[in-house]
């Protein structure tokens, strides 16, 4: 019994770490590209509203766990586990994209220090490219060291040192905007 416990815990955890390489593959290569790019760029853009188109994504993926919530409950608890770590991996992306990034919930915090500030710099880094092309870091939940990714800005040639540093210090931008 401790054993399954274990094992269902381990696959529960490893789901939310595969995820984050799904979600960084679908978002470089689906929502950055020519399938994926009209639901995505309301996510670039400035909107009106709450919702953005950009969150059908999250419609989609919330499906297909449930799907597998039903396939596990009948066939197998390992794939319900699987299930549970979408879910878990979904609940971790709300709360650090939607929320601590995009500032998407009623209250306001902007980490000033550690890992979250990081990860809320490197979405900015991201969205301070126009457009889908030559943006880094797709990843939600993992956050390249900030260096890096200024350098890979500066390499690409599209944006020149002084944007990339506003970006990184901005509270929000046309392209990353701050819900109010």
């Amino acid at each position: 019994m401790l054993f399954q416990i274990i094992l269902y815990a381990l696959i529960v955890l490893g789901t939310v770490v595969l995820m984050e390489g799904f979600a960084w593959t679908m978002h470089k290569f689906v929502m950055h590209g020519q399938s994926g790019w009209g639901w995505h760029k309301s996510h670039h853009e400035e909107t009106e509203g709450f919702f953005e188109k950009n969150d059908l994504y999250a419609v989609v993926f919330s499906l297909m766990a449930i799907a597998l919530f039903f396939v596990g409950e009948a066939l197998s608890p390992v794939i319900l586990a699987v299930a549970w770590g979408i879910t878990l991996y979904g609940l971790l992306y709300f709360v650090a994209h939607d929320g601590l990034v995009h500032q998407r919930w009623p209250f306001r915090y902007v980490p000033h220090r550690g890992y979250a500030k990081r990860l809320v710099q490197a979405h900015r880094l991201h969205h301070a490219v126009e457009g889908r092309d030559h943006c880094v870091s797709f990843g939600f939940l993992y956050a390249p060291p900030i260096d890096k990714l200024k350098a890979e800005l500066r390499r690409s040639g599209v944006l020149d040192r002084e944007r990339i540093d506003r970006s990184v210090t901005a509270q929000g931008s046309a392209h990353a905007p701050v819900r109010h």
